[in-house]
């Protein structure tokens, strides 16, 4: 089995290969909701491997509501071990330190416990709403920065759905649309302002992406305040969206009496 600093150091090496280029794109974007993605990130084969490898959706959590349809994956030891491997070279120092100089950011911090992230799995019918991510990690301490999707679903076509939106111009815009295509790591920012989805998955197959995030001691943007996850409905779902800023005010009014939540988030890796 390949080791996570071997993945590692592939990850760097094609990141360093396109690191000016993908400098200029994610400086491109950067007043709005920064942003690359580069394809062909690892070796195929090693990919393919990762794919086959994913936990089938009976073996995953699905999170089905009026936010979102998908399911979830991140007791890492209850899975295959090349998955746990994989996951933790995107935590690994050198890719941490890479990223952050594409991004012009530092003190840039990576995630043991994998809080949010993991896998994650959608099949038919599935989508998750216009949404920022929570603000910080999961003890409260840091800030979250960055979001990086890695696609492993074979031939994955964007007329398939399962695409990531951004929302770079509000939600009452067009979004930019990124496929999720086999082999493509995407980086993004995370703050109040980083709206973004993913559009409904529209054939009988499985999207399959592997999810890490990068925190900091300090906020991507001034005057930025604690939120948690705080969903939206898309410009045509008026009901819908006045639904959802009703949950998010609930929500966010329970986060301000208890910190943590009314119960500890269990969505993190328990070693």
């Amino acid at each position: 089995m390949v080791h996570r600093k071997e993945i590692a150091l592939l990850i760097v090496q094609k990141l360093t290969e396109e690191k000016e280029s993908l400098k200029v794109r994610f400086l491109e974007s950067q007043n709005e909701i920064g942003f690359f993605y580069i394809d062909d990130l690892l070796p195929e084969d090693l990919v393919y491997a990762v794919y086959k490898n994913f936990p089938k959706l009976s073996e995953s959590k699905q999170r089905k509501n009026i936010r979102e349809h998908k399911y979830v994956a991140y007791q890492m030891d209850q899975y295959k071990p090349l998955l746990e491997e994989v996951i933790y070279a995107f935590q690994d120092e050198k890719v941490v330190h890479i990223i952050s100089e594409i991004c012009g950011l530092e003190n840039v911090l990576p995630d043991e416990k994998l809080y949010a992230g993991g896998l994650s799995l959608m099949t038919k019918d599935n989508y998750l709403s216009p949404h920022i991510d929570n603000s910080h990690d999961k003890d409260r301490q840091l800030w979250r920065i960055l979001n990086l999707l890695f696609y492993v679903a074979p031939a994955w076509k964007a007329e398939n759905g399962g695409n990531l939106e951004l929302w770079n111009k509000g939600l009452q815009g067009k979004p930019i649309l990124v496929e999720s295509s086999f082999n493509r790591l995407v980086v993004m920012t995370t703050h109040q302002k980083s709206w973004h989805s993913v559009n409904k998955v529209l054939v009988d197959d499985v999207r399959c992406c592997v999810s890490n995030y990068y925190f900091s001691k300090t906020p991507l943007l001034e005057n930025e305040n604690f939120h948690v996850t705080t969903f939206r409905g898309r410009p045509s779902q008026k009901i819908k969206d006045f639904i959802l800023k009703i949950d998010n005010s609930l929500r966010s009014s329970v986060r301000k009496v208890f910190k943590k939540g009314i119960r500890e988030n269990p969505h993190h890796y328990k070693k």
